[in-house]
């Protein structure tokens, strides 16, 4: 089953050096960190806050070609969480078929921002997710760990 989802934040893990895009669910129950890399956290980032680069970033490019043939995002899908490293689909639409494409979540994420697309979370990945850690990752952010970067 998929649990709906949508961009809480984007987080500077400053202890790691790495980005973190947070994911809520419509109750605000359920959150699910992924940490990301840089290029990527600032795409995201940037999309959130309605920037527009000067050229086209490659989730721009991505769209851009998508849109050139005529293939629709659907929806992201973060589909799996095995030995830490998260997997997501893109579900893609073109001449009234559906097929999905494999990504990394935090590609996948920065062009469902960009076109409005829906997030979606399996419900295993969230229960895969071991609350001791994330409540030890809340509380070290909490201890000046990280920086918010919010639309």
């Amino acid at each position: 089953m998929w649990i709906q989802m949508s961009v809480n934040t984007v987080l500077f893990d400053s202890k790691n050096s790495s980005y973190i895009v947070v994911l809520k669910d419509e109750t605000g129950k359920k959150l699910l960190p992924i940490w990301i890399g840089a290029a990527e956290g600032n795409s995201i980032a940037l999309a959130m806050s309605n920037v527009k680069a000067g050229r086209p970033l490659t989730h721009d490019l991505m769209i851009s070609i998508f849109d050139r043939l005529e293939i629709e995002i659907a929806r992201v899908v973060v589909s799996d969480l095995i030995d830490n490293t998260f997997y997501a689909s893109l579900y893609l639409l073109h001449n009234s078929k559906e097929f999905h494409i494999d990504s990394r979540p935090s590609d996948a994420i920065a062009i469902a921002i960009r076109v409005g697309a829906p997030i979606f979370v399996q419900e295993e990945v969230l229960a895969k997710q071991d609350q001791s850690t994330l409540d030890n990752w809340m509380k070290n952010l909490g201890e000046g760990g990280g920086t918010e970067y919010n639309a």
